[in-house]
């Protein structure tokens, strides 16, 4: 899903792949108004480390407080930027991730996964262990809105691969 949320260059994903819909004011003093917009962004020049930040909390105005989104992110391994302005072809490692562990984001808890020397490492405080690399997709958030699943990855570090090399 984040494969093909970065593919498209006439969108920005959050949700879901299809849209990034938001409302902006436009108008004059007299008048204020709603509007439907799209945000898009290009990347330029592919960067040797890629963090992406999945936005994993939104602001609930009828609640008056944030909320934890649980909805499920497939990240990739490997990644494959594609419709970049410099190197078309620009290919990236998930080498580290973030995760948040709890319900809100006013309590809960900050553990991450690395990857070193073709080995994942969990790494919770002063606590490391080693993880088989299909492990990772635990962390890639619920099918369903509400679930005792709690651990979310929400910062993603990819580091750029050499031509011809594999991680």
């Amino acid at each position: 899903m984040l494969l093909k949320c970065l593919q498209r260059t006439d969108r920005f994903c959050l949700k879901d792949v299809n849209a990034f819909d938001a409302l902006f004011r436009t108008g004059t003093d007299m008048l204020c108004l709603l509007q439907e917009a799209q945000k898009r962004m290009k990347i330029k020049r592919p960067p040797q480390i890629l963090v992406i930040h999945l936005k994993r909390f939104k602001y609930i105005e009828q609640l008056g407080r944030y909320k934890k989104l649980s909805y499920r992110v497939v990240f990739p391994l490997e990644l494959k930027l594609s419709n970049t302005v410099e190197d078309a072809d620009a290919e990236y490692s998930l080498f580290a991730v973030v995760v948040h562990v709890g319900s809100g984001p006013n309590h809960g808890h900050y553990v991450s996964l690395v990857k070193s020397h073709n080995h994942w490492l969990f790494f919770d405080d002063e606590n490391v262990e080693m993880i088989d690399e299909s492990a990772v997709q635990t962390f890639f958030g619920s099918a369903q809105e509400y679930s005792s699943n709690t651990d979310h990855g929400y910062i993603l570090f990819y580091e750029r691969l050499v031509a011809g090399s594999t991680s």
